[in-house]
C-alpha cells in the first residue's frame, strides 16, 4: 500500500473495504494511482463516469461555469437547471423535474412526492410504498428501509413504517400486498446491487397496469440504468411503459454529484413551495455538468455506441463462457450494465484482474459487474476479456 493511501485513511470513518491503492489521475477509460501505475477502468466509478474519465465537452463546459457562478440558491432562476429540466423532459417524456445532490435523494424524493399526491392531490390516507427483494435505493433511512436486502438495515432500528418487499418478476406476490394503504410500487428495471437481474417485460407491462386500475403510482428507480447505460435514455423506454415518477442520478453529471426526480403533470403538482427543497440540488455547477453530459452522448451518437459495445461484450463473454467448463454460469443484463455470474467467490476474480491493471466491480458474492464507459474500445475489453481468462485458469 502506498504511503498516501495509508495516511489519508487513518482519520477516515471506517466505511468502505477501500482497495489498497490511490487513484490521483483519470483519463477516458484509464486511471492512475499515487505510484504512477495504469488501470483500465470498468467500474465507471460504480455507473457514474459514463462518458470517461474528465471528459473533454463536459470539462470545458465546468471551467467556463467555474469562471461565471459556483452557487447560488433555488429562491433565484437559475438558466442552466431549466435548460437541463427541458432536456430530460424531452428525452424521457416525462413533464417536471426536481434536482437534487444523488441517487438517494433521488429516492426519497420519489417516496415522499408518491405520499404527497396520495394525500394532498387525491386526498387519500396512503402511504406505504411496495419494493422488491434485492433491490436499492440507498442508504438514507427510509431509503434503505424501501431496499429489499435486510444486510443494509441491520444496527438502524427502528426503521421508518411504510413499507413493504415482496419477490421480483412475481406478479401474484405482488397483488397480495396492495392495500388501501398502497400509494406506489418503486422498481428497478435492472437490479444492478442485486445481482444484475432484469424484469421480465410481460411482468413489468401487467404492473404498470395494475397500478393504472388501483390507483397507485408506478415508479422506477433509474439512478444506475438511466442516461443511456443500458441503450436507450432510460430502461423503461425498452419495456413500452412510461412510469409516472422516475428517479436519476448517476450519469447524469459525468462524476459531478447531481440527482434528479422527473415526474408527469399531475403527479408533479403535488410538490409545491415549501414541501420538499435542497441547496445544493440544481445548482449551476451541477446542472452545466448535466447539460455538457446530455449534449455529448446526443451529438456523440453514443446510445448506438452502448449498444454496438453491448453486443461485442456479450459475444466475447459468451466466448469465455465455452472456454471456462463451468466457472461461468450466467450473463445477463442490458446495455453496458452486464452481470457474469461465476462458480466461485467474484472477489478473488477482482484482486487478480487489479494487480494485472484492470479494475472490476461486484454485484454479490459470485457476479462480476461490468459497467464501461460509453467511450470503450473494442481493443480494451479484448484486454478485460484476456484478464478474465487469466483470472478463471488460475482459479
Amino acid at each position: 500500500m502506498s504511503q498516501s493511501a495509508v495516511s489519508t485513511s487513518c482519520n477516515l470513518m471506517n466505511n468502505y473495504a477501500r482497495w489498497p491503492i490511490a487513484l490521483v489521475k483519470g483519463q477516458a477509460n484509464t486511471v492512475w494511482d499515487d505510484t504512477g501505475k495504469a488501470y483500465l477502468d470498468f467500474t465507471s466509478g460504480i455507473a457514474v463516469t459514463s462518458l470517461g474519465h474528465c471528459p473533454p465537452q463536459v470539462t470545458k463546459a465546468l471551467q467556463e461555469q467555474l469562471e461565471t457562478l459556483w452557487h447560488c440558491s433555488n429562491l433565484f432562476r437559475i438558466p442552466v437547471q431549466e435548460e437541463l429540466a427541458a432536456k430530460l423532459a424531452e428525452v424521457s417524456g416525462l413533464d417536471k423535474v426536481f434536482f437534487c445532490n444523488s441517487g438517494a435523494e433521488a429516492n426519497e424524493g420519489a417516496i415522499k412526492i408518491a405520499r404527497r399526491y396520495a394525500q394532498k392531490i387525491k386526498g387519500e390516507e396512503r402511504y406505504e410504498v411496495i419494493t422488491f427483494h434485492q433491490s436499492f435505493h440507498g442508504r438514507t433511512l427510509a431509503t434503505l428501509t424501501a431496499t429489499g436486502q435486510d444486510k443494509v438495515k441491520d444496527g438502524f432500528l427502528p426503521l421508518p413504517e411504510g413499507f413493504i418487499s415482496v419477490p421480483y418478476n412475481d406478479l401474484e406476490a405482488l397483488k397480495a400486498v396492495i392495500t388501501e394503504r398502497t400509494c406506489g410500487i418503486l422498481m428497478e428495471l435492472v437490479q444492478g446491487e442485486g445481482g444484475v437481474h432484469a424484469a421480465d417485460p410481460a411482468w413489468v407491462k401487467a404492473v404498470r397496469e395494475l397500478c393504472d386500475e388501483q390507483g397507485i403510482l408506478f415508479m422506477v428507480d433509474e439512478v444506475q440504468t438511466g442516461i443511456g447505460r443500458t441503450g436507450t435514455w432510460f430502461a423503461f423506454q425498452q419495456y413500452g411503459i412510461t412510469p409516472d415518477v422516475v428517479s436519476v442520478a448517476k450519469g447524469l453529471g459525468s462524476g459531478f454529484p447531481i440527482g434528479a426526480v422527473l415526474a408527469v403533470d399531475k403527479v408533479a403538482e403535488a410538490f409545491s413551495p415549501g414541501t420538499h427543497g435542497t441547496t445544493f440540488g440544481g445548482n449551476p455547477l451541477a446542472t452545466t455538468a448535466g447539460v455538457a453530459t446530455l449534449a455529448t452522448i446526443e451529438q456523440e451518437n453514443l446510445l448506438a455506441r452502448v449498444n454496438q459495445l453491448n453486443e461485442y461484450l456479450v459475444a466475447q463473454l459468451q466466448k469465455l463462457q465455452q472456454t471456462s467448463g463451468d466457472k461461468v454460469t450466467h450473463i445477463r443484463g442490458r446495455g453496458l450494465l452486464i452481470g457474469v455470474e461465476l462458480t466461485q467467490p467474484a472477489a478473488d476474480i477482482i484482486t487478480y484482474a487489479r494487480e494485472k491493471g484492470v479494475l472490476l466491480h461486484s454485484a454479490g458474492p459470485n457476479v462480476i459487474r461490468l459497467l464501461p464507459s460509453f467511450v470503450t474500445t473494442e481493443q480494451e475489453i479484448d484486454t478485460v476479456i484476456n484478464v478474465l481468462t487469466e483470472a478463471l485458469l488460475q482459479g
